[in-house]
């Protein structure tokens, strides 16, 4: 009788640690901050809107419509005294084969690399005031060969794009079968621009399925609110980049900006978001407005605000780019946080790598 209360004991334990929530921490291990100034041949280093890291390589998107182009990096050393990004090399996207970047206006950000084919997927805000379209595309490992994605309508639609608001974050989903994409801030259809106040302000995250060659799935992300006093004429939150760690689970990164406190206008926030079973499919609707629907559930993880004074003068800067880098030597996971500086056009920015340990209980 004993033995048999010993079983079922075991058993319970078992189940209750199988189906207990893991927690999720993100404890800072580290800056890496860009020379000023410093060029890869004949192009200065910055506009770093979006990263992955694909076979211990660095890949970035360069936010420059002039000369779109990637960069390829190495990491150097794990250790928290020795991080350090090394450029190697420049891909420009051009291809006189093709019209299409005739065509389209690449305003690049965000770049994901699917390891089976050797194909880079890219998404494109295009120019929406100047009437040129949002994309998303994937080219060879030459920048050559572009191929454009099939979206639905209300994703396609100049008109139901914010201007700089439109196609942002991208990422490879779990199960390496597709890919998860969003916009930075709602379209015209769904919703409204985040305020200082708490808004309607729905993105639809929209799975892209490889195989089908189509969204395949959509769920909504509920976008939070600017968190900084009015300073200025310039206001704005969203979704700059997206990571799915767990089939259905995402680290969002939200970062808000308000002009008029210089260097310190950035608040940027990571948040645990997941989709369940209660979770509408949304990507029927063609606009949001009015409807009733379950969003993603979402939780914050870290404000970088509370880690700033670890940081270079205390900058947050404009951070664009999210990817898990290498094991660190405890096998935890390294996440690597990228800022695009603009090229510095705005006033002074920092080409800033902020890391993280993840820690998951």
């Amino acid at each position: 009788m004993q033995m048999k209360n010993i079983f079922w004991l075991a058993l319970f334990l078992l189940m209750v640690s199988c189906t207990e929530k893991k927690t999720m921490n993100l404890k800072f291990y580290g800056e890496f901050i860009v020379q000023d100034s410093l060029k890869l041949g004949d192009d200065f280093i910055g506009g770093l809107s979006g990263v992955d890291y694909v076979n211990d390589t660095l890949f970035f998107v360069v936010d420059d419509p002039n000369k779109p182009r990637l960069l390829k990096a190495k990491l150097e050393g794990v250790d928290i005294d020795n991080l350090k990004v090394n450029f190697l090399e420049t891909m420009y996207l051009k291809d006189s084969t093709t019209s299409f970047y005739n065509e389209h206006y690449l305003d690049l950000e965000s770049i994901l690399v699917d390891q089976k084919t050797g194909r880079i997927h890219l998404t494109s805000e295009g120019s929406i005031n100047n009437s040129k379209e949002p994309v998303l595309f994937s080219v060879n490992r030459f920048g050559r060969n572009p191929q454009k994605m099939e979206l639905p309508n209300y994703l396609t639609e100049i008109d139901n794009h914010f201007h700089n608001k439109s196609f942002e974050s991208s990422c490879l989903s779990h199960s390496k079968k597709g890919f998860w994409f969003t916009t930075e801030e709602p379209l015209r259809r769904d919703g409204e621009l985040a305020d200082f106040n708490e808004t309607n302000s729905p993105l639809r995250f929209s799975y892209y399925d490889f195989k089908e060659k189509y969204i395949t799935k959509q769920f909504v992300y509920p976008l939070g609110k600017i968190d900084l006093k009015p300073n200025g004429n310039v206001k704005i939150n969203g979704v700059t980049a997206l990571l799915e760690y767990e089939e259905n689970k995402f680290l969002v990164v939200e970062r808000a900006y308000v002009s008029g406190y210089g260097s310190y206008g950035n608040v940027v926030k990571i948040f645990n978001a997941e989709i369940d079973k209660m979770t509408a499919d949304v990507r029927s609707i063609d606009g949001l407005l009015g409807q009733k629907f379950t969003t993603m559930k979402k939780e914050l993880i870290l404000n970088l605000s509370d880690v700033k004074e670890k940081l270079t003068e205390g900058i947050i800067d404009n951070i664009e780019g999210i990817t898990f880098g290498p094991k660190l030597p405890n096998g935890n996971r390294l996440l690597i946080l990228v800022a695009d500086d603009n090229f510095q056009k705005f006033g002074r920015q920092l080409n800033q790598f902020l890391f993280f340990e993840q820690i998951l209980n």
